[in-house]
């Protein structure tokens, strides 16, 4: 008889019984026009445990290895991979494509032929409104073709990332500024500066990184989401914030070749915002599609593999996130995308993820605090810089009048992760596991960021907002160092947590998100603090 791998932490396990599960998902019979849909599967390659850890120590230390490096010592042999590809092609998977080190393998096949070749019964489950076809048990390979698969991604599409943003109405309708004629002004009156929904400049103010003759000159932000935002607000925001840039910095780049769904504000609240603080920096908006894992791992995977035709590409900002515990098991998806973030920070590219806006107990939604007590991936990884959020209110001369903890940021202590080496300094509880976020910034939406969607002026919040500001600033103090004859930065936690009550963090002290308190040094709510960055770049300069 033929001995089978199964891969457990593929999947959340459906119950047998059909209706309402106890998480609230409808799981109900596919028909056969759902046996005859085509599915995307990643088969996910294990990187030798010793490499990893190899890797995970350099990293930690502060070094960056080149692309050549990565590819010959860090990635999956391909006689690995040759056994399992004839095998897939046999059974009718189609090769999408191959991970470039070797990490995966990108499929494509019908719901009946993954039935049968992966030993899955395939259901129907209905999840916020939405159906899907997925897998109720574990899925499973020969072990002459899956003991080098540590996972099998893409069976469970109702599990997706979610953006963390938030949008209000602006509260003050008559603030005008010399609006571009395609957008609908709600009246932003001039006398009323430094008031929500900010300016990129007012932003700039308030963590000391205007003035600095900084503005992400020679680098590149890579954006990580579904879709692309439209020209035509992009175009506005610029001219409403006085900025000096244009189309040519920005590179669109469909990953996965599907059609993009329209425009919701994640994506573009993430390149008008990167723009507005670094902009001189240039842009690669990597689109997904959708939210699947196998989509975005696919994404994650090209901008690897983009790193060294880009080397100015060391920032990369990730506005989404799901409570871990809906992610599954370690050696699935979890896994699968840690590989990942360790070889992008490897390649001296920082990640800056959300920590999530609904506090400590995040739903499987994103959009409530009623779940269980958790953080939120990816902003959890140990090689992500998890941004925390912040009430930011400011004078009318744009001082900073307070600053708190804003109530729906995420934070909290891993259930996959042990606390990293670097994670230490004042405020930092005793225990094992790696606490979220690292650093916190402005996210609360009733002191919002101004944004133009569909040609209207927006007022955006949330943890979506807090990381792609930290990715500009990590442009700026690229720059800085580029400036000043040094390489670009190594991966910055380990850099930053030594500065923990210096001048180069703000500290918050005041606040909860539901089950943690801000408070003097470190919380897990804001991390370590809100930048200055001028002192920052003094700092990390030296």
């Amino acid at each position: 008889m033929e001995t089978r791998i199964v891969y457990q932490d593929s999947v959340t396990p459906l119950p047998v019984q059909l209706g309402i599960t106890p998480s609230g998902l409808m799981v109900h019979a596919a028909n056969e026009s759902h046996l005859h849909e085509s599915m995307p599967v990643l088969f996910s390659i294990k990187l030798a445990k010793e490499r990893q850890t190899e890797l995970e120590q350099r990293v930690g230390k502060g070094e960056v290895i080149s692309p050549d490096e990565l590819y010959e010592k860090y990635s999956s042999a391909s006689g690995e991979l040759t056994a399992l590809k004839d095998w897939l092609k046999a059974e009718g998977f189609a090769i999408k494509k191959i991970a470039k080190d070797g990490s995966g393998i990108y499929t494509d096949a019908t719901v009946d032929q993954i039935q049968k070749s992966l030993q899955v019964k395939m259901v129907r489950v209905t999840k916020d409104g939405f159906s899907y076809t997925a897998a109720q048990n574990a899925p499973s390979l020969p072990s002459t073709v899956g003991r080098n698969v540590h996972a099998i991604i893409g069976l469970q599409p109702f599990r997706q990332a979610r953006k963390n943003f938030r949008m209000r109405t602006p509260k003050h309708h008559n603030r005008t500024r010399a609006l571009a004629p395609a957008v609908a002004s709600t009246g932003l009156n001039p006398a009323i500066q430094n008031a929500p929904p900010y300016l990129a400049s007012e932003i700039l103010k308030a963590y000391n990184a205007d003035g600095l003759g900084l503005t992400g000159k020679n680098q590149t932000i890579a954006i990580l989401i579904d879709t692309f935002p439209l020209d035509s607000d992009l175009l506005a925001f610029w001219q409403n914030n006085n900025l000096n840039t244009d189309l040519t910095r920005i590179e669109k780049i469909n990953v996965t070749g599907q059609e993009l769904p329209p425009q919701e504000g994640e994506e573009t609240l993430d390149v008008q915002w990167t723009t507005g603080i670094a902009p001189d920096a240039n842009i690669r908006i990597y689109a997904s599609g959708t939210l699947q894992f196998v989509d975005l791992d696919q994404a994650l995977d090209q901008i690897i593999e983009d790193v060294s035709q880009f080397p100015g590409m060391c920032q990369l900002s990730i506005s989404l996130g799901l409570g871990e515990t809906y992610m599954g098991g370690l050696e699935g998806e979890v896994t699968t995308q840690h590989l990942k973030f360790l070889k992008l920070a490897a390649l001296g590219v920082n990640i800056f993820a959300s920590s999530g806006d609904a506090g400590s107990n995040p739903d499987a939604s994103g959009h409530s605090a009623t779940g269980p007590l958790q953080v939120e991936h990816p902003a959890s990884d140990p090689f992500v810089i998890g941004v925390g959020g912040t009430s930011l209110q400011l004078s009318n001369i744009g001082v900073v009048t307070e600053e708190d903890a804003w109530v729906s940021s995420g934070g909290g202590q891993s259930i996959y992760y042990d606390r990293p080496v670097w994670q230490t300094g004042a405020g930092i509880p005793e225990g094992g596991r790696r606490l979220v976020p690292d650093v916190g910034l402005t996210a609360d939406p009733d002191f919002g960021a101004y944004v133009i969607l569909n040609g209207a002026v927006r007022q955006f919040g949330g943890t979506s907002w807090s990381a792609p500001v930290w990715a500009g600033f990590c442009a700026m103090l690229n720059e800085s160092r580029q400036n000043a004859g040094k390489p670009s930065l190594s991966f910055l936690n380990p850099l930053l947590y030594p500065l923990i009550n210096t001048s180069c963090f703000r500290n918050i002290s005041k606040g909860t998100n539901g089950a943690y308190q801000a408070t003097d040094g470190y919380d897990m709510i804001t991390g370590i603090g809100v930048p200055d960055i001028g002192e920052l770049s003094n700092e990390l300069n030296k």
